[in-house]
């Protein structure tokens, strides 16, 4: 048996803007693009599916280091969503650069961690790659 649902709502404001809000209480403003009649007054739909991909992993890379007794200070990703030429167009791969600091870091430690992340406790890149989309990563250790 599964835990307690994730729960968001998303209300239409005006034209291709929306409102979106978390179960949690957050609230997100989205929009579409220009072309389809967006006005830039919050992030694309697909810009926050990156966002979560990325929020959940650099969270599960920090945990898995700290749990390793690995003395991180600074952990960032940047990801890139390749999309589609056809419509729908879905993501066909997402890459993620991963940008750690620390003293001390075990190469060994933080590639462990990352592959753990992507591959298995990461819920949102785990769900990307189960619909097909290829996540790739990589890293730089960068001075604190």
């Amino acid at each position: 048996m599964s835990g307690q649902p994730v729960r968001a709502a998303t209300v239409w404001a005006e034209e291709a803007a929306f409102t979106g809000e978390t179960g949690s209480g957050h609230r997100v403003a989205l929009d579409g693009p220009p072309e389809l009649g967006g006005a830039n007054g919050g992030a694309k739909p697909l810009e926050l599916m990156l966002l979560a991909v990325g929020g959940c992993a650099t969270f599960e890379v920090v945990r898995i280091l700290r749990k390793g007794k690995q003395d991180v200070s600074h952990c960032a990703a940047e990801l890139t969503g390749d999309q589609a030429e056809a419509v729908p167009r879905v993501f066909t791969r997402v890459h993620l650069r991963f940008r750690i600091a620390g003293r001390g870091l075990r190469r060994r430690k933080v590639e462990r961690a990352i592959r753990l992340t992507v591959e298995k406790y990461c819920p949102a890149s785990v769900c990307l790659t189960r619909a097909g989309v290829a996540v790739t990563h990589d890293y730089a250790l960068v001075a604190p």
